[in-house]
């Protein structure tokens, strides 16, 4: 098992055109390929305008012309591609937030729907409700690479601690996050977030969000960011876009996790967490 992963977090902008989201996103593989890296990920809903009525228009069904892209980039460029998360119908007609994973052949090799919806309203601030055209995955997310486990969730997801801890349990090393945070939940939570999780699990978290674009209808807050196991900003972008490069190295988890033993201290004879499925 390798313990040096070379990860970049791509920021770009999402544009009406699909075609031209996907584009711009190899525009940003091609770059990090071209620095060695192992991993890309790609931001929530990269290619579809964040909001609920784009959802079903820009929808697609796995193995579709968005997601043959996606592997054929992933196969192309030879690594892993996070490819974000973009609206997928499935064959009774549901949409959902889906992120695929491809391997460095373009298989794909992990699949989440998101499964926490992002309804909320917020005085003076942010309402939302991805309910109204979406519906809620149901499966904790985690895969294997030549790196070890990975455990996968989309933004809203991440604020469940549970979900984190299962994908732990299950012996994720690295989580993912495509995420797209708003101006008003991620100038207050977004750091915070990243930072608590990945000190409570002893992991490196990723999230990868689009750039900021302050005319569309939905403004992303940017700042994509990679947190270490000890809750160390390790890398972060601002508003614009642009692609987020840094070397992990994974045997900094078993270190953590060895001179700080919050997993093995944890009390089992008193509480336990299971999953129901």
């Amino acid at each position: 098992m390798s313990a040096t992963l070379k990860v970049a977090l791509v920021q770009m902008q999402v544009q009406t055109q699909t075609s031209d989201s996907l584009s711009r996103a190899e525009s940003f593989l091609r770059e990090a390929a071209s620095q060695g890296t192992d991993l890309v990920l790609l931001p929530e809903m990269f290619c579809c305008p964040y909001q609920t009525k784009n959802f079903p228009v820009y929808a697609q069904a796995e193995g579709e012309a968005v997601w043959q892209e996606l592997s054929r980039m992933a196969r192309q460029y030879n690594l892993i591609l996070a490819a974000g998360s973009v609206p997928e119908r499935d064959e009774a007609g549901k949409i959902y937030n889906t992120a695929y994973v491809f391997d460095r052949q373009g298989r794909q090799i992990a699949r989440h729907r998101k499964m926490h919806l992002f309804d909320i309203d917020v005085t003076g601030g942010q309402s939302f409700r991805e309910s109204d055209t979406l519906t809620a995955g149901d499966s904790v997310t985690t895969f294997e690479t030549e790196w070890g486990v990975m455990g996968l969730c989309i933004c809203y997801d991440f604020r469940f601690p549970e979900l984190s801890r299962l994908m732990v349990d299950r012996g994720a090393r690295v989580i993912l996050v495509p995420a797209a945070f708003n101006m008003t939940t991620g100038p207050a939570h977004w750091e915070i977030l990243f930072r608590a999780r990945a000190l409570d699990n002893q992991v490196f978290a990723r999230g990868a969000a689009p750039a900021r674009d302050a005319s569309s209808g939905y403004t992303s807050y940017g700042n994509s960011i990679i947190v270490s196991p000890w809750g160390d900003v390790l890398g972060r972008l601002g508003a614009e876009e642009g692609i987020l490069l840094s070397t992990l190295e994974l045997d900094r988890v078993e270190q953590v996790r060895r001179e700080l033993p919050l997993l093995a201290h944890r009390r089992k004879d008193v509480y336990t967490l299971t999953e129901n499925r």
